[in-house]
């Protein structure tokens, strides 16, 4: 369960924005005792699915020349298995990531959609590109 101040930090708008969907009906909340609304990860996951395919982000995306730390959290959108490996989709930003591993590690991770996690990228080939101009 997510609550509104962290949906909105993973989908990248503003907190006034979620309750408006909240209350469109576009997201489903549940109140607390206290009345705090929380989202339910799941549902989380299928609207950042939604607004990347609404707004164009599952296309390579440009990107400001930047370093980062590669670090990035995310939100499980989608994971597939089979016997031995495991296929884990992410939402960061608009950004789309994928990971594979062994299924045993993303069993023992818990993930699953609407899980938020950290993407750690590591790699001993890395190309860096400026985006074309124009």
């Amino acid at each position: 369960m997510y609550r509104i101040g962290q949906a909105a930090a993973l989908l990248e708008v503003g907190v006034d924005t979620v309750r408006r969907w909240a209350d469109a009906g576009r997201l489903h909340t549940r109140r607390t005792e206290g009345g705090q609304r929380l989202i339910d990860g799941r549902d989380l996951a299928r609207l950042a699915e939604e607004l990347a395919t609404e707004h164009g982000h599952d296309r390579e995306h440009q990107r400001v020349p930047a370093s980062a730390r590669n670090r990035l959290p995310g939100i499980v959108t989608r994971v597939t298995t089979d016997t031995v490996m495991a296929q884990v989709e992410m939402r960061v930003g608009p950004h789309r990531l994928v990971s594979l591993m062994t299924r045993e590690a993303a069993e023992e991770l818990a993930l699953a959609p609407g899980v938020l996690a950290v993407a750690s990228v590591k790699s001993t080939n890395v190309v860096v590109e400026l985006p074309a101009e124009g």
